[in-house]
């Protein structure tokens, strides 16, 4: 069930202000809140979140915990809330809620912006091997002649939820880390499970994957600056990494940072623009 929390320190807005629902659970849609509730509030934002954590870092605002039920409880929530709009900041692998909100708003005439993170991009000095999806990792990973038939170390950080696919490749050692403990059911017959919160700095990495010894990393395409330095690391050490692309967007309007979300969001509700209800 849904729930839905605010602190004591929200500041007070107009009953006219309009309000926008933020789709969040990366660092740019706290990054947008905190902007969204300063002196000058652009609108009235309500903070969503799947319930992924358990323990989310919460801005001091509105905050909204659970899932819509689909794109068809999503629509009536916009409508029974009056939203001017939405901003579609989950994480850039969230397909599914990203593909309902565009659904949903669609139908609701309610206006769309995917604020995401550019991706990643290798350097000449890099060593990545593009594939599309967790399973196709796993996949590769599991072709014992591309690693000459030895047993890798494999430094696993593609989230709890995704590790599952790699029991297909059970010959090799990993170092899976996450926020949460994932379900030993889905771990690798040998794997050894690190519980940490980014961001991580290049020295730490580097101290971590010696200690390893790891000669192989998996990762998402999932940019930003938080846990980066993990691919420095792979780059200074000569490790390969098996990189996840992401998923196809959708063809909603985009904006690659804050600043450009808050410009969207002043000319969606400013007077002029925003619809009858």
């Amino acid at each position: 069930m849904p729930s839905v929390s605010a602190s004591s320190g929200i500041t007070t807005h107009s009953p006219t202000c309009p309000r926008v629902l933020v789709l969040g659970g990366t660092t740019e849609a706290s990054t947008l809140c905190r902007r969204l509730t300063g002196t000058d509030p652009v609108c009235h934002a309500v903070l969503s979140l799947a319930g992924a954590t358990s323990q989310p870092h919460l801005p001091d605002m509105a905050t909204r915990i659970g899932g819509f039920g689909g794109v068809e409880g999503l629509f009536h929530w916009l409508h029974q809330n009056n939203i001017a709009a939405v901003v579609d900041a989950t994480h850039p692998f969230a397909a599914q809620m990203s593909l309902h909100a565009a659904v949903a708003c669609a139908r609701a005439g309610v206006p769309l912006l995917r604020l995401e993170r550019p991706g990643w991009v290798a350097t000449p000095q890099d060593q990545w091997q593009m594939v599309p999806s967790i399973a196709d990792a796993a996949r590769t990973l599991a072709h014992a002649s591309q690693w000459n038939n030895t047993p890798q170390s494999v430094f696993l950080t593609t989230g709890r939820k995704e590790t599952r696919p790699f029991l297909a490749a059970p010959q090799h050692h990993y170092l899976c880390r996450s926020i949460e403990q994932p379900d030993p059911a889905d771990l690798p017959p040998d794997t050894r499970v690190i519980l940490a919160r980014g961001p991580f700095d290049l020295n730490s990495e580097l101290d971590l994957m010696q200690e390893q010894k790891v000669t192989v990393l998996v990762t998402k395409n999932s940019g930003g600056t938080a846990t980066h330095a993990k691919l420095e690391a792979a780059r200074i050490m000569g490790i390969p990494v098996i990189m996840i692309a992401r998923p196809a967007p959708q063809n909603t309007p985009h904006a690659p940072n804050v600043a450009q979300a808050v410009a969207w969001l002043r000319d969606q509700c400013a007077p002029s623009t925003l619809r009858e209800v």
